[in-house]
């Protein structure tokens, strides 16, 4: 069974059941994203995919919104234009955005004012490192949900990873903040690679950012796993 709607003019066929994000790409339209991952359920968190459709009040998210017959859908409107770009502005004062090209793309494709909010308060958490695989550094971490997500039902089933706090001070955290060796983390590293701002970084691309080759990474990773058993050991 398909539906007919039309997309920034044209008419299109999708399947039913198929998200505005999933008919846009038949017409060949990528709405912009940051939560969502190919790899991950749609969460519809971020809304840098928003759309605008005819009749409705608020802006879509396209991740999460059923295609519906009849629907007409701008994915480009002054409307949506400007949500993407205020959305991305919000972000750049409150996190960093350095180590995450994909958005520093869009920033420049909405031509977002990277000054825009002088006065922001920034997220300044420690830096988490404790295991010999991957640095946690949440200053850079847009709460989208990929790393929790990725480490529960929708790859790794270990649920290591969860959210913490309420409002600005929500965060990615673990079982009562636990070091990342004392919770059922395997270290698979799919938090990692679904991560889009590097706030989880492996060690050993660090390490390579440092010069070292692989001999010495080996050895420096070994170094810490040996230290990490001893502090074990110790408790």
């Amino acid at each position: 069974m398909t539906l007919t709607l039309t997309i920034d003019g044209r008419e299109i066929h999708a399947p039913a059941g198929s998200s505005l994000m999933q008919a846009a790409q038949l017409a060949d339209v990528d709405t912009p994203v940051i939560c969502y991952h190919e790899a991950t359920t749609p969460n519809g968190l971020c809304r840098q995919c928003v759309v605008e459709v005819d009749g409705w009040r608020v802006l879509a998210p396209a991740c999460v919104t059923p295609a519906a017959e009849g629907m007409e859908v701008h994915t480009a409107s002054e409307r949506v234009t400007r949500a993407r770009r205020t959305l991305l502005e919000m972000l750049n004062a409150s996190i960093d955005l350095s180590q995450a090209p994909e958005i520093q793309q869009q920033m420049d494709d909405y031509q977002a004012d990277r000054e825009r909010f002088p006065g922001a308060e920034r997220r300044a958490p420690a830096m988490l490192d404790d295991n010999p695989f991957y640095v946690r550094d949440y200053d850079k971490c847009l709460m989208c949900w990929r790393c929790v997500q990725a480490c529960a039902d929708d790859l790794q089933f270990t649920y290591a990873l969860s959210t913490g706090g309420r409002g600005y001070n929500s965060h990615v955290t673990t079982f009562f903040d636990a070091p990342m060796p004392e919770t059922t983390c395997v270290f698979c590293g799919n938090c990692v690679a679904v991560c889009p701002t590097n706030a989880l970084i492996s060690k050993t691309e660090i390490y390579l950012q440092q010069g070292l080759d692989y001999d010495s990474i080996r050895r420096e990773k070994r170094n810490q796993r040996r230290a990490q058993d001893k502090k074990g050991g110790a408790q």
